[in-house]
């Protein structure tokens, strides 16, 4: 397994049409009485468009508040997030709603699917938002959930169906904006390990055929050692950055 040198790689983005994030110097401090917690502590790193990057760490290593600023539900206490060319970090609120809604899909552990719409509605659930007929939005969505496997379960709704699949109608309605950029945050913690491994394998196989960004976070490097970067973290620092399948070790 090679370890990267690529933990401060900041190139700048405009030079990179490839470079899809970069992240300089970012930390996220909290005030607990009168003592600073560092939950980000100075993070560098670059990703590139089409990767499926990794970022492990133990519960309250910094890995989720690493992810919520990358997607601009949280705002950094100092550093630079530079998505698509834009310093997302200084974006007003209604800019970062603008940005969500155009550029990011989120997958989360407890799926967030709504009991009374079936799969279907679901999945065409963000596509109301960006103002897209009804007639469009459900042919749209239909097409993402024959893709993900489920062209037999789109009148199901969550309650009948398995964990996995619920998984998959998830993993559709983060497709169906046509994302540049997903999110996982802990996307298998609710599943077992042999459908973990089918829903990592259907969501990097998706986003490779679409050429778009999948970062995600866990605490299973087994989980990890799929993508094509593991970024480890710990106390709020990048520590080392692996390239799974790889013999090439660098400090």
């Amino acid at each position: 397994m090679e370890i990267d040198q690529g933990i401060n790689n900041t190139v700048n983005i405009e030079s990179s049409k490839e470079t899809a994030i970069v992240v300089k110097n970012l930390y996220k401090i909290y005030k607990v009485g009168s003592n600073k917690v560092y939950a980000l502590n100075g993070v560098d790193l670059t990703i590139e468009k089409g990767e499926f990057c990794a970022v492990v760490g133990t519960s309250g290593s910094g890995k989720s508040t690493l992810l919520n600023m990358l997607a601009g539900l949280e705002r950094p206490s100092k550093g630079e997030i530079i998505i698509g060319g834009k310093h997302i970090e200084k974006l007003k609120e209604n800019q970062l709603v603008k940005y969500r809604r155009e550029n990011v899909g989120f997958i989360f552990q407890s799926f967030n699917l709504l009991p009374s719409m079936n799969a279907l509605e679901n999945v065409a659930l963000p596509l109301t938002f960006k103002g897209i007929p009804k007639r469009l939005r459900l042919k749209r969505a239909s097409k993402i959930l024959d893709m993900v496997g489920l062209s037999t379960h789109k009148r199901h709704k969550p309650m009948e169906m398995s964990g996995g699949q619920q998984q998959r109608v998830g993993i559709a309605r983060a497709l169906v904006v046509n994302p540049e950029i997903i999110f996982a945050d802990e996307p298998t913690g609710n599943l077992d390990s042999h459908t973990s491994k089918e829903v990592i394998d259907l969501m990097k196989s998706i986003v490779k055929e679409q050429k778009q960004t999948l970062i995600m976070v866990t605490h299973d490097i087994n989980l990890a050692n799929h993508a094509d970067r593991v970024f480890h973290i710990i106390d709020g620092k990048i520590v080392k950055v692996e390239r799974p399948g790889t013999n090439k070790t660098f400090k």
